[in-house]
């Protein structure tokens, strides 16, 4: 009898058992499973974002196993060991895998979180490798620490060269001259040259037709402008100081001119407050065309990506989400607004570096703006007292609610019986 994976491969499978493969619930073994939900993940259309959620939340010893197993196939190695799929328990597993390709962990070096970095400084198998510590020492999230003792190991790994027998060995970096330190990238919340401008022009000719379309569109975010500035209504409404006074002093022209030499003149403000940096930002981006706010929107600060997300236009607020700057703690909030468009919800559903998060997922999952289907399929991963919260909230939709609480009685069923 045929191994599933090949009965699903040949198109032999149903649409149910292929529905059911998604979710991970066939009765194979794990390693099996894991192999199937790759293929669903990788190389079909209608189940792929399903397999790529159930993977994300895959059994940690399942998947440990099949990361460490050399007979793994390379196609699931290939998935694990991705920028985009890697979970950072697996890592160690993975470097120690010799079925795992060089050129692999060479490219996930170059892109390692700082957390990542910290295990792949650990590693025998890197320290040995000079293509994997070269990759890491252009990693711009190196720690000055890290970038010495990486390129410390680089310098004893250089080949050496002789000229004549019996010469002394040189090694091949003598000869070149040094190379003066490049600065390291600036914060992520103080500067943009973290942000290379290749990220930013692939971004803007993939939606080259979605930017044409929308090129006059002005910054309109989702709310209003009111919630963006809560006091500007106020201040508009008090006079400014200088004229409430010169107001004050009309009608006694033999006050004005003592009035003039007691005014003292204005001091200049050296920090501005939390409202006016937001009110800063929001004059800045109101200037700006569609291409510039998604320039800042993938190079900017907190602040303006926050206001950002909720651009009315499309591909501007999903440009913040493409920001290698936004944080988790901006994404969490965000996963819980409802003055942002659906597409950004759905966004951050797919993309696994951000709904590995529980709290992003189970923001998403209450969030009554978020895409039904997207939170029909985030609901399984959910706890047993969120389940409960959530059969009880009246904001999201019967649909949701009624899922959340058949899956919770399913839940307390299967704690009984265990």
């Amino acid at each position: 009898m045929p191994r599933m994976i090949e009965v699903i491969r040949s198109s032999g499978a149903s649409s149910n058992v292929m529905q059911t493969a998604a979710r991970g619930a066939l009765h194979v073994p794990p390693q099996e499973m894991i192999e199937i939900l790759v293929y669903l993940a990788t190389q079909t259309k209608i189940f792929a974002e399903r397999a790529r959620l159930t993977l994300a939340g895959w059994d940690e010893a399942s998947s440990r196993a099949a990361a460490a197993d050399p007979r793994t196939p390379k196609e699931v190695l290939a998935y694990m060991s991705a920028t985009g799929n890697l979970r950072p328990t697996l890592l160690p597993a993975l470097l120690e895998n010799p079925a795992v390709s060089e050129e692999s962990l060479a490219e996930l070096a170059a892109s390692a979180s700082r957390y990542m970095i910290e295990t792949l400084v650990k590693s025998a198998r890197v320290n040995q490798s000079k293509t994997i510590l070269s990759s890491l020492s252009s990693n711009p999230h190196l720690k000055p620490a890290h970038s010495s003792a990486v390129n410390e190991k680089l310098s004893t790994l250089s080949p050496v060269i002789t000229s004549e027998p019996g010469a002394t060995a040189v090694p091949t970096n003598a000869t070149e001259p040094e190379t003066p330190a490049v600065p390291k990238p600036t914060d992520p919340e103080t500067g943009s040259d973290e942000v290379p401008d290749e990220a930013i022009t692939a971004y803007l000719s993939e939606h080259a037709t979605e930017i044409s379309a929308e090129a006059d569109k002005p910054f309109q975010p989702i709310g209003g402008i009111e919630e963006l500035t809560p006091q500007a209504s106020a201040l508009e409404s008090e006079p400014a100081p200088a004229e409430a006074e010169t107001a004050a002093v009309a009608s006694s022209p033999a006050q004005s001119a003592a009035t003039a030499v007691r005014r003292a003149p204005a001091k200049k403000k050296v920090f501005l407050s939390a409202e006016e940096q937001r009110g800063s930002a929001l004059q800045k981006i109101s200037k700006l065309d569609i291409k510039g706010r998604i320039q800042l929107a993938m190079k900017g600060s907190k602040e303006e990506r926050s206001i950002l997300i909720r651009d009315g236009t499309k591909v501007v607020a999903l440009a913040v989400l493409e920001s290698p700057k936004i944080t988790d703690s901006e994404v969490e909030k965000i996963a819980n607004q409802k003055n942002v468009l659906e597409s950004v919800l759905r966004g951050i559903s797919m993309k696994r570096r951000f709904i590995k998060q529980y709290a992003i997922l189970r923001n998403l999952t209450f969030n009554p703006r978020t895409p039904i289907d997207v939170s029909m399929g985030l609901i399984k991963h959910l706890l047993t007292p969120d389940l409960r919260n959530l059969c009880g909230n009246k904001e999201v939709s019967d649909t949701v609610r009624k899922l959340a609480t058949r899956m919770f009685r399913q839940k307390l069923e299967t704690a009984g019986k265990d």
